[in-house]
């Protein structure tokens, strides 16, 4: 079995190197990390190289695409069988790699999302409200579905690992997706594969620069239009999964 980890990286020199050696400690030799960067203007990159381990493979995006974008591009550049996503700031639990793989193998299940702890920037535990999955609710696909539609804060992309076989379902994303995370956890709810875990497994930071974040303060025509992808995403993961039916 072969884990690819995929991260997209964009102006993460402060916490990079702390996120990456958590992850490869956890990694065999024919593990690797798919970085892509999105046009980072400080020394991302440099530090990224400096680390030294060929089992890191940077791609660099020609000009800036975000993040849903590069983490697309990240899991399509992937060879592993099992994917996990990081993001550039957090740090990786020990264990987690051998708990999520192990379980989502042992499950037959073509996603596995986990849960978290917060940290503030100096990495000192802090207190954010947040949903997170509860591993009761694995197999209520339809509750799950609903609960993204809502707005719900249960899915994050650092806190998920999937097959391989996934990834004909899931990428190319489609540009007009605005969170790789919950596109992931729709798929797999929408076709019925998918197991929580009540377990924490990373320290996620919160901080100044922070590329996402739980807390909505969007204006009310932008949240009708997160409605509209949403039913949007779900017409073409359904278009996906007939064309991709034996």
């Amino acid at each position: 079995m072969k884990i690819s980890v995929c991260m997209a990286t964009y102006q993460g020199a402060d916490y990079v190197e702390r996120q990456l050696r958590s992850i490869l400690e956890q990694l065999g030799p024919d593990d690797e990390v798919i970085v892509v960067d999105d046009c980072s203007r400080d020394r991302t990159v440099e530090i990224i190289e400096a680390i030294g381990d060929a089992r890191i493979a940077v791609h660099r995006n020609q000009v800036n695409r975000r993040e849903v974008y590069s983490f697309g591009r990240a899991i399509e550049l992937a060879k592993g069988d099992v994917i996990f996503t990081a993001d550039q700031d957090d740090v990786w639990m020990p264990g987690r790699a051998e708990l999520m793989s192990g379980r989502l193998l042992a499950s037959g299940a073509a996603l596995v999302s986990t849960n978290f702890e917060w940290m503030d920037a100096d990495e000192r535990p802090i207190d954010v409200a947040f949903d997170g999955v509860s591993a009761q609710a694995s197999t209520r696909h339809l509750g799950n579905i609903l609960d993204i539609f809502i707005g719900k804060t249960n899915y994050f992309g650092c806190a998920m690992a999937f097959r391989r076989s996934l990834v004909p379902l899931i990428t190319p994303i489609p540009a007009y997706v605005e969170s790789h995370d919950l596109w992931i956890a729709l798929a797999a709810n929408q076709i019925g594969s998918n197991l929580h875990l009540d377990d924490r497994t990373l320290l996620k930071r919160r901080h100044g620069s922070n590329t996402t974040s739980t807390v909505s303060k969007r204006p009310l025509f932008q949240k009708l239009l997160s409605r509209w992808v949403f039913l949007k995403s779900m017409r073409e993961i359904a278009a996906r999964q007939r064309r991709l039916a034996p």
